[in-house]
């Protein structure tokens, strides 16, 4: 009896076991270098999780296996550039990821990218949606000389005669991702109707026919972007007395005051979203003046630890590590660096001066570049600004490369991909940099840099203005210092 329950047990470990998908492909441009694949934990944060990565092979080729359970957007990366695809359980996919789209020039943050596949199998959900994709770019092409006319009654029927093609295309698909499809097409197209307010429906009619009746799709991107657009700055549409109540709840840090106020807003019956939407809100009104920020993340705790729905947790889990972790003004995460032969450094060890922690990849032409000038920073503001740069250790650097880095005057650390402090610091494209007060608290993250950005704003500024003021405490109130200069 005893072998009939293991081999039962057995059994069904072996039936919930986490499916997979295989991703292979070509990335002739970044040779030697890793490639990522992220997921999107959830739409309101866009917080990412890494899930796999490879080393790209010597000729160019790569391959890996993830765990898949459903279908899902995956985010792309290599050498600070991204792209996406969509994946589902069991699938196998060969890709090319390149350098850069042929018209983009290349910008030091990185570039967006399209992938491309090899090859794919006409019932994937990729292989439907780049169809679906096709098909709206000639719409949308076909039609653009009448949305700009006045008169819209011309665009407005074709694209009625287009809902109609497509509603009658993919109804009859009944395959395994039809619904996470249907769910993709039903939402674009309800982004579509608001191109020059063609759309007859006002505010509730669209709550009625887009949201009321269609299960919450976490997973689906598309539906997400459509739902925190549809209730995005919703605060300021509420009514005076449901906006009073509200703003009550959150004086008094109950989620269940802030719910319930809500709630009186008919497109907000449903209580799944109505919480999405509360979180929303909450961090949308984090930085306005008029509201305490501690009661605002004591609700978002609550959420956490007390909702009944899951995934409502991990969504106010991202927003209040979005809201709370790097902000100016707030205790800095610790860290711990270590290497051969440097000292391991943690935050809390590192109390005498300001801090500056450069984040780069020494694989990058334009990262080395810029470090000559992080250089000349350090050679001016050394005395009242301690600097540590950081790059992640994954392969052997070249011979040239490891002889710069160590002639350098400052702390170099080569960091494991597993350091914590590269999701605490939320480090996703280099170089980037976080500047923290003697204190341990945040300055700036991501601070500026010793190139100018669009405003022509640079961190020396910064500096300056630190060392003016360490000159000002240490000359007798300023005294000799207003003097000399």
């Amino acid at each position: 009896m005893r072998n009939i329950i293991l081999f039962s047990f057995l059994f069904v470990l072996s039936g919930i076991k986490a499916q997979t998908v295989s991703i292979s492909g070509m990335a002739p441009a970044y040779i030697g270098k890793k490639i990522r694949f992220y997921k999107i934990e959830d739409y309101l944060s866009n917080k990412q999780k890494l899930i796999g990565s490879a080393t790209i092979r010597i000729d160019s080729s790569f391959n890996m296996t993830i765990n898949c359970d459903e279908i899902q957007k995956i985010v792309v990366k290599s050498n600070n550039n991204r792209g996406f695809i969509y994946i589902q359980p069991k699938g196998d996919y060969s890709i090319f990821f390149p350098e850069r789209n042929i018209y983009e020039p290349i910008k030091p943050s990185g570039n967006d990218v399209e992938v491309g596949f090899n090859r794919l199998d006409s019932t994937d959900i990729n292989y439907k949606i780049l169809g679906y994709r096709r098909w709206v770019d000639y719409f949308v092409s076909g039609t653009f000389h009448l949305r700009n006319r006045k008169d819209t009654l011309g665009y407005v029927e074709a694209f009625d005669r287009f809902k109609g093609r497509v509603q009658k295309a993919y109804e009859i698909d009944t395959s395994e991702n039809a619904n996470y499809l249907k769910t993709y097409i039903k939402f674009d197209i309800a982004g579509l109707e608001n191109i020059n307010n063609v759309a007859e429906r006002n505010r509730y009619e669209k709550h009625d026919f887009f949201i009321k009746y269609q299960p919450v799709e976490y997973n689906n991107d598309v539906y997400m972007e459509y739902i925190t657009n549809y209730y995005k700055k919703i605060v300021p549409q509420l009514s005076n007395a449901t906006n009073e109540a509200f703003y009550q709840g959150i004086l008094n840090s109950s989620p269940s005051m802030v719910m319930n106020a809500l709630g009186r807003e008919y497109t907000l019956i449903n209580r799944r979203i109505r919480e999405i939407v509360m979180i929303q809100a909450l961090s949308e009104i984090f930085y306005s003046k008029d509201y305490p920020q501690t009661n605002v993340i004591t609700i978002l705790d609550s959420v956490v630890h007390f909702t009944m729905f899951k995934e409502n947790t991990i969504i106010a889990k991202n927003i209040r590590y979005r809201l709370i972790n790097l902000v100016p003004g707030v205790i800095a995460p610790d860290f711990v660096l270590s290497a051969d032969g440097l000292e391991t450094k943690t935050l809390l060890g590192l109390k005498e001066k300001h801090i500056y922690l450069h984040f780069f990849d020494p694989n990058s032409n334009d990262n080395m570049k810029e470090l000559e000038l992080v250089r000349g920073l350090n050679n001016k503001y050394s005395k009242y600004v301690k600097f540590i740069s950081i790059y992640k250790q994954e392969s052997e650097l070249s011979e040239e490369i490891q002889k710069k880095l160590d002639a350098l005057e400052w702390d170099i650390y080569p960091t494991s991909l597993t350091n914590s402090i590269w999701d605490k610091y939320q480090v996703t494209t280099f170089p980037h940099y976080t500047f923290l007060d003697a204190t341990g608290y945040v300055i700036g993250s991501p601070a500026l840099g010793p190139t100018p950005n669009g405003n022509y704003e640079t961190i020396d500024q910064s500096f300056f203005q630190l060392k003016k003021a360490w000159e000002y405490e240490n000359n007798d109130g300023g005294e000799l210092y207003d003097r000399n200069h």
